[in-house]
């Protein structure tokens, strides 16, 4: 079978399930994984030969895809601002919102010539940490997540990309103080509540962990709450605190943290979404 072939079968199949720009983004993804070719490798030749071996692993990404397992999943890597990391159920899949907070943090700090002390909060698949021990080279990073299965999968990406975090089993809602002093403190804490389920995907509804999304309605700012009491006395002079947010409920997060006593600014994600905050001690 030749690659052109298989991927009409694979659009045919998916049709009826998903938009066809999704379609075609899953087909790039495997085609990547599994026969080592890029969208610009096929659109030149399209006559490339499929093994009956590589055609059994497509047959079997599909049966997942129809159950709206995340093509991450399947293939056991996603991308983050530039980097590769490794997923599973134990993690949520890092998002594109989610990089434009590391963005943020590392557009302000990259001139500091100052050693920075960085902590992680919720690290899951260690996208956030990650990421920025490689771009802000003269930090110190440490990360904390209550899922031992998290922490393990954060301990392999930080291996594979070849820098070291301090990695710790932490639940944040019981900690009464920080014992260190830290210069940016950044969460992407659970933020979706339960009245929001409905309009949750099926691939997240179905096989993110629950642990890392969802909130009670009526407490939804508890994370948030909780980080901002411990980052007034955890942070240096001049330190930052950087969340991702619920894009819902930005006003009220911002007027939370001006009540405890932070200078708080609000930003919009590229789809024009309040889905990130940055607050200093005044």
């Amino acid at each position: 079978m030749q690659v052109s072939q298989l991927k009409y079968q694979f659009q045919e199949a998916l049709k009826d399930e998903f938009p066809q720009t999704e379609i075609d983004s899953f087909f790039y993804i495997l085609t990547e994984h599994y026969l080592g070719l890029g969208r610009l490798d096929i659109a030149l030749n399209p006559g490339v030969e499929v093994s009956e071996d590589q055609h059994q692993k497509f047959e079997k990404a599909l049966l997942r895809l129809k159950d709206h397992e995340p093509v991450q999943h399947i293939t056991g890597v996603a991308q983050f601002y530039g980097y590769s990391f490794r997923v599973n159920k134990s993690t949520l899949i890092p998002r594109p919102e989610t990089e434009e907070l590391v963005d943020w943090i590392i557009s302000d700090h990259k001139d500091s010539r100052q050693r920075l002390e960085i902590l992680d909060i919720g690290t899951g698949s260690g996208c956030i940490p990650v990421s920025l021990a490689k771009e802000l080279k003269n930090s110190q990073v440490s990360s904390f997540d209550i899922s031992k299965e998290a922490l393990d999968l954060a301990r392999v990406n930080a291996r594979e990309n070849s820098v070291k975090i301090d990695f710790h089993e932490v639940n944040i809602l019981e900690t009464e103080s920080l014992e260190a002093k830290y210069d940016i403190i950044v969460s992407n804490p659970p933020y979706v509540r339960e009245l929001e389920k409905n309009a949750m995907h099926k691939n997240v509804l179905d096989h993110e962990p629950a642990t890392a999304l969802y909130v009670k309605d009526d407490d939804p700012l508890v994370f948030y709450r909780k980080i901002a009491e411990l980052a007034l006395d955890a942070l240096k002079e001049n330190g930052m605190l950087y969340f991702e947010i619920n894009q819902y409920l930005g006003k009220e997060t911002k007027q939370m943290l001006e009540e405890l006593g932070f200078e708080a600014e609000l930003k919009k994600d590229i789809f024009g979404n309040h889905r990130l905050l940055k607050a200093s001690r005044k």
